[in-house]
């Protein structure tokens, strides 16, 4: 199958010698390409909910000039094809002087519009008098959201965890374009550079690929039951 497409599943030469492979060969890089994956996913996903949480709460609570600017300013990004912003932000990574680093793929995805105005959405509907009660125990706006409304936002937090970090973890386009060096490469984009115009080496792609669903799915396990009383409010809220 090393040299073609075609696919035959025989039982007498299946075996696991193909994942041995796919862990010692090219310096063992599988393993580099895992952990940039894991790390650039787990760093995403952090900031992205916790700064798309703290935006989306700011618009649903706070009534300041130029709310609704920013607000329209959101759904606009929603309605952009994220094709026609990979240009600009090639540009603008290449002038940041962070073209083929971690910090090149994170920071163009570290506030995310869609979840900025999920939280929006959630956190309109959530009790406004713990925030009067706190501000008259003389408690200040960011420890009123961190210690008070920021726990009631969880089923929010649960659904956005799963989703950023699919999201992160499946990111392929952006990733490609602003790495260069192999041993910054996720693992969607290393696993890539097995299909070339002289063979594809699915022998080891598709033992990666499979390695490469077991973050997701233990992801998926834990926050299950967040991630679906998040969707579920969140889209009677919607």
């Amino acid at each position: 199958m090393r040299h073609g497409i075609n696919f035959k599943l025989d039982a007498g030469i299946m075996s696991f010698r193909n994942y041995l492979l796919l862990l010692t060969e090219n310096n063992a890089l599988y393993f580099r390409w895992y952990f940039n994956s894991v790390a650039i996913a787990l760093i995403q996903t952090v900031v992205s909910v916790v700064l798309s949480a703290g935006v989306g709460y700011a618009l649903a609570v706070y009534n300041f000039k130029g709310r609704n600017l920013v607000f329209f300013l959101v759904l606009i990004v929603m309605m952009v094809p994220v094709e026609i912003l990979l240009l600009p932000l090639y540009k603008i990574a290449i002038g940041l002087n962070i073209y083929n680093t971690y910090a090149g793929i994170i920071l163009p995805y570290a506030v995310s519009a869609y979840a900025v105005f999920f939280f929006r959405q959630y956190a309109t509907g959530l009790p406004k008098e713990f925030i009067d009660a706190a501000r008259i125990d003389s408690c200040g706006e960011f420890r009123i959201f961190v210690q008070i409304m920021f726990p009631l936002m969880k089923p929010a937090v649960g659904a956005m965890t799963i989703l950023q970090a699919m999201g992160s973890w499946n990111a392929f386009v952006w990733p490609m374009i602003v790495t260069g060096d192999r041993l910054k490469m996720t693992l969607p984009v290393g696993l890539s550079t097995m299909i070339t115009p002289y063979g594809n080496n699915y022998d080891m792609l598709m033992p990666g690929a499979v390695l490469a669903v077991i973050p997701i799915a233990i992801i998926f396990i834990m926050k299950q039951s967040a991630f679906i009383d998040g969707m579920t409010i969140g889209g009677v809220k919607g």
